[in-house]
């Protein structure tokens, strides 16, 4: 640690750790709901286990998001956050708004669209706390050094913000209401958080392998541009059958088909770096997640999103598990990897100790990659059953979830394997065992920064 404000940086690490444990633990949950269907039927119902699920995901990886901004902002910046009051603020407004929310759809109320389920001061609350956030990194950043990994990071979290208006809009017309919906949904994680994610690869990479910053950083715009370029109009996939023109279908499968390229572009960065580095950072963990990320995310992004996003595949597969496998793997590789890289990396420059604990951390990550790995396919086999059941030979759809009892169970199994992975990254990124304490500052630096 650098710079004294970047210890604010700690603490929303803190409260995402803590929303990722009851994220993994909701989808447990619903997991064996589906196995056993009246689990908790009156006392919470399946919708409300889901919305818990999908929503403290979501939260917590916007805190990641943040947390990391506050954390290599400052360090690329050169410069202390502009205000560090601010942050603190922003990150109660925040958690005030999950506690509300998540206490409003214990009680039955919400907003009823999926990932957007937040009542109306919560959705006003995050906007807020969006603002608060948005003045004082751009602040930080505009006063200090400029770098192409700040300034895509800052494109990506500005976007990302502003694209959050949408989720105030919800038209009576159906048609409309999916196609505003999706301008956050998709927009967030096809887009804007792509840039969120190779701004932080990248700080990674130049961290942790020692690789010129200026050969980085021609990466990272090639990246950049081919996200933007696919993700923006691959919307397209998604209004293939809500109601819009016909020419929906042809603009999101040729441009959705494209969104296989930045995923591919990152994966083949990290490897280049490493390969290209001479630096033997201490922090082999981080660089195993590093590297993790990366991959995953273009099989699961990449790889299963091409599976079923050419319309004509997509007429059959649209709804059934083989979405879900895509969603589980992509989420899991692309932000929740790289997250937890990213606390792997500087939680224990945040606390003044060595890296420590790192075989743990490293078991946690095969443990929890491969259950999500193994859910994945299991789905995939699932839907494949489920789309020729149900789309092709026309069973009901109660006698096809009976018939997918058996990829229930497994999946259930997986799922206990990435909660006791999830258990063994908090307990070797939070608790303290025979670390080498530094003092934290440029004098001490903790070895190999």
């Amino acid at each position: 640690m650098k710079f004294k404000s970047q210890r604010v940086a700690l603490w929303y690490f803190y409260a995402a750790l803590a929303l990722f444990a009851i994220q993994v633990s909701g989808g447990l949950l619903a997991g064996w709901i589906y196995v056993a269907p009246n689990t908790l039927s009156e006392l919470l119902p399946f919708n409300i286990v889901r919305m818990i699920h999908t929503n403290a995901l979501i939260v917590w990886l916007l805190l990641g998001f943040f947390g990391a901004a506050y954390y290599l902002v400052p360090e690329e910046a050169e410069r202390e956050l502009f205000s560090e009051k601010l942050a603190w603020a922003q990150l109660i407004i925040l958690l005030v708004g999950t506690l509300g929310a998540v206490g409003s759809y214990l009680v039955g109320i919400h907003g009823g669209r999926e990932f957007l389920e937040q009542p109306l001061w919560v959705k006003f609350g995050i906007l807020v706390a969006a603002v608060i956030f948005l003045v004082n990194i751009s602040l930080t950043a505009l006063a200090g050094r400029k770098t192409a990994i700040t300034n895509i990071m800052l494109v990506g979290l500005w976007l990302l913000c502003l694209l959050w208006i949408f989720a105030f809009i919800n038209p009576d017309n159906l048609a409309l209401d999916k196609m505003y919906w999706w301008f956050v949904v998709h927009l967030w994680v096809e887009a804007t958080w792509e840039l969120v994610m190779a701004a932080i690869l990248g700080f990674l990479m130049l961290k942790l392998t020692g690789v010129d910053r200026e050969v980085i950083e021609k990466w990272l715009y090639v990246i950049v541009a081919t996200a933007l370029f696919s993700g923006i109009l691959g919307t397209g996939h998604h209004y293939y059958w809500i109601g819009t023109p016909g020419y929906w279908q042809w603009v999101g499968s040729i441009f959705s088909t494209f969104e296989v390229v930045p995923f591919f572009a990152m994966m083949s960065f990290a490897f280049v770096m490493v390969w290209k580095g001479r630096k033997n950072h201490p922090n082999k963990a981080a660089l195993l997640w590093s590297l993790g990320a990366s991959t995953v995310a273009f099989f699961g992004a990449g790889v299963w999103g091409f599976l079923h996003t050419l319309h004509g595949v997509n007429y059959y597969t649209h709804g059934t598990q083989v979405t879900a496998a895509h969603g589980h793997l992509a989420f899991y590789g692309a932000y929740v990897a790289l997250n937890l890289a990213m606390f792997t990396y500087a939680m224990p420059m945040l606390r003044g100790r060595a890296p420590y604990n790192q075989v743990l951390n490293m078991a946690s990550f095969w443990l929890m990659t491969g259950g999500m790995a193994f859910m994945t396919f299991t789905l995939t086999f699932a839907g494949t059953i489920q789309t020729h059941m149900q789309r092709v030979l026309g069973d009901y759809y109660m006698v096809v979830q009976d018939d997918l009892s058996l990829f229930y169970l497994m999946r259930f199994g997986s799922g206990v394997a990435v909660v006791l992975g999830a258990i063994l990254f908090i307990y070797s990124t939070v608790v303290v065992r025979r670390g080498e304490v530094v003092t934290p500052g440029p004098a001490n630096p903790v070895p190999g920064e």
